[in-house]
């Protein structure tokens, strides 16, 4: 669940001075100076260029030549693949073909140009591709300019292998001939651009200093109570690039605002006493002129200088169907197959409350396809003060119509509860609330505090248990936001929190035989994991500010770094819902969004209602009626 959002009205204050004086003195041109570095290109960049001479020619009609068609003087060329024919319906062959074969070093996507012939004022011409036997599209080759009989152009462009691929040609309308094909690794990073601090514009209370040691350039921004500090950038090209922050922060875990052209997004600095560099996630830059805004969200950190380079094709995930407990069930396996295959294709919608996914049915048409509810009023000290559920009976029915179940526990701590205004039985699971210190609970297994974990985990299973026995796999999601620090069980830092997660999990699957969970970590510290054998999926909560419907691309960038791209990467808590066509230009691929309750899905500030129709009518979207009517049975899912 989210902090309450903070209030800050010198930052907002010094954006709006600043954005004024700019345009103002038209500044926005000078305000930074980009160092280039060109970067060591591994071969891709160079083209490859396959001529008509090489071309494989199958079928009627085509053929190669090296002299005009005729009465054409224009044509000058070393020769070309003839398409200057009328096709014979007796021939007894099929419609001619000319097949290239292409040999890149690297799959990925390419650019494809052509270099063709047309005849003077015949006009355009279009030719079919198919691609490694698959039909890649239809493409226009315009008229060559006046005067000239051929042209290049980049017509499209194209998934490679790694090694020989076949690019094969047939006639789409008119008469053309090709000379060659030309392929060039799409996407290459341009030159890395370096910004330094003491080049951006500040306002406020961030200063310009070089007490440290450490830094580069002569200086670095110093950001104290409010202000701001912004650097122009002119991209060569619109598109996404990579961000990198050269920072130090000795102070303890900070975050800072950033604002990309307007749009407004949040990024952590960790702790660190040196000047070092963490990523800032990917922007989506025009090309010209763009502004790149620092604001102090939280104070005393330095920021260095900032690094952009246009973004590289990003790597296929590689992820095992086999969830960790080699002993799931077969729903279950079959739902981690169906996770599997729908990740980096499609979103899965997702909703807490019941309540709530009843109320997106009615505003949209749809359901979302992933109910997430909570295991809190089973807690025993919840049970205690008179408290009841039947979140179970809800996520069995839901399954029963065909939709995925996942639970979080909001778990109630086991004693030592305050119980007094502002602090009262019912938030027990917050570190505030409560006297209970889980590092002593786990350094003595005798204790009671030890003891009375145990009950609390075994109250928990039986309530997994029926759905276990109800055939319902469930995405498990305990101990959530623990680095937060505000829920008791990531109170004494990552080492409690990580040897608590364990205990669960050997509970719950070797001592209670649950082997209908899929678990699922809620941090993206790399301090926090608990590690590969133990986590199926990973996912973080954001809260961005109202409407602000981005992807939140450095978030799923640090998850899949993390886990080295080896794990599922979800979004388990959030407010506004990125735009599904944001999502696939950024290659955020997360597995779900799970939208919070209540005013965050309904108030229409969060997420307007238009907003809501668009998302879950999207064909990137998974809604419950889109699930396939034999998710938990069909072995197709089931890692072979």
């Amino acid at each position: 669940m989210p902090d309450p959002w903070k209030k800050r009205f010198f930052s907002i204050l010094s954006f709006v001075l600043l954005s004024f004086l700019l345009v103002s003195l038209s500044l926005i041109p000078s305000l930074a100076k980009a160092e280039s570095a060109h970067l060591v290109t591994d071969g891709n960049s160079s083209p490859i260029v396959v001529s008509s001479k090489d071309a494989i020619l199958q079928g009627y009609g085509v053929e190669k030549r090296d002299i005009p068609y005729t009465g054409n003087t224009l044509y000058k060329g070393a020769g070309y693949v003839s398409f200057f024919y009328d096709y014979d319906p007796n021939s007894g062959k099929s419609d001619g073909t000319a097949t290239f074969k292409v040999n890149v070093p690297t799959a990925g996507l390419y650019r494809l140009s052509l270099g063709y012939y047309i005849p003077a004022d015949t006009g355009s011409k279009d030719t079919s591709i198919k691609v490694n036997g698959t039909m890649a599209e239809n493409v226009t080759l315009a008229a060559p300019p006046k005067g000239a009989a051929v042209n290049e152009k980049m017509v499209t462009k194209i998934m490679l292998n790694a090694g020989t691929n076949e690019l094969t040609f047939s006639r789409g309308w008119g008469y053309y001939g090709i000379e060659y094909v030309k392929v060039e690794f799409a996407n290459l990073p341009a030159a890395i651009s370096k910004m330094e601090a003491e080049d951006g514009a500040i306002t406020g209370e961030v200063s310009i200093e070089a007490a440290d040691t450490g830094y580069s350039g002569t200086g670095y921004a110093a950001f104290k109570g409010t202000g701001s500090l912004t650097f122009a950038y002119n991209a060569a090209s619109s598109g996404l690039y990579n961000l990198a922050i050269g920072y130090s922060n000795p102070n303890g875990d900070k975050k800072t605002q950033l604002v990309v052209n307007g749009q407004t997004s949040e990024t952590s600095l960790p702790t660190t006493a040196s000047y070092t560099e963490v990523s800032g996630g990917k922007l989506m830059l025009s090309a010209g002129d763009n502004t790149i805004q620092f604001n102090v969200d939280s104070d005393q950190y330095h920021i260095d200088y900032v690094k952009l380079s246009a973004v590289s094709p990003p790597k296929l995930h590689q992820i095992e169907k086999k969830p960790v407990n080699p002993n799931a069930t077969a729903e279950t396996k079959a739902l981690m197959g169906y996770l599997v295959d729908s990740y980096g294709s499609n979103i899965l919608s997702g909703q807490h409350t019941l309540e709530d996914a009843q109320w997106i049915k009615d505003q949209t048409g749809k359901y979302p396809a992933m109910l997430s509810t909570d295991m809190m009023d089973y807690s025993p000290s919840r049970i205690e003060h008179g408290a009841t559920s039947t979140e179970v009976e809800k996520a069995i029915q839901w399954a029963k119509e065909g939709g995925i179940v996942t639970f979080a526990w909001h778990w109630n701590a086991p004693k030592g509860l305050h119980d007094i205004p502002g602090k009262e039985w019912w938030r027990g699971f917050y570190t505030d609330a409560t006297t209970f210190d889980v590092q002593y609970a786990l350094t003595y297994p005798e204790s009671e505090e030890y003891q009375l974990i145990l009950r609390d985990i075994d109250a928990i299973a039986a309530q997994l248990k029926r759905l276990q026995d109800a055939h319902v796999p469930v995405l498990w999601r305990p101990l959530h936001e623990a680095e937060g620090k505000w829920f008791w069980w990531g109170a004494q830092g990552p080492d409690s929190a990580k040897q608590l997660y364990h205990i669960m999990y050997d509970r719950l699957t070797n001592y209670h035989h649950l082997n209908n969970l899929i678990w699922v970590w809620n941090s993206e510290s790399p301090e926090w994991y608990p590690g590969d054998d133990v986590v199926d999926i990973v996912s973080v909560d954001i809260y961005n500010q109202a409407a602000n419907y981005s992807p939140s691309i450095g978030k799923y960038d640090s998850l899949v770094n993390l886990v080295q791209g080896k794990k599922l990467v979800g979004l388990s808590e959030n407010g506004p819902i990125g735009d599904p066509e944001l999502f696939q230009t950024y290659s955020a691929h997360w597995l779900f969004f799970t939208t919070w309750t209540g005013d965050f899905i309904r108030n229409g500030q969060y997420n307007s209602l238009d907003h809501l129709i668009k998302v879950f009518n999207s064909d990137y979207v998974i809604t419950r009626d889109e699930l396939p009517q034999d998710l938990f049975t069909s072995s197709k899912n089931e890692a072979e």
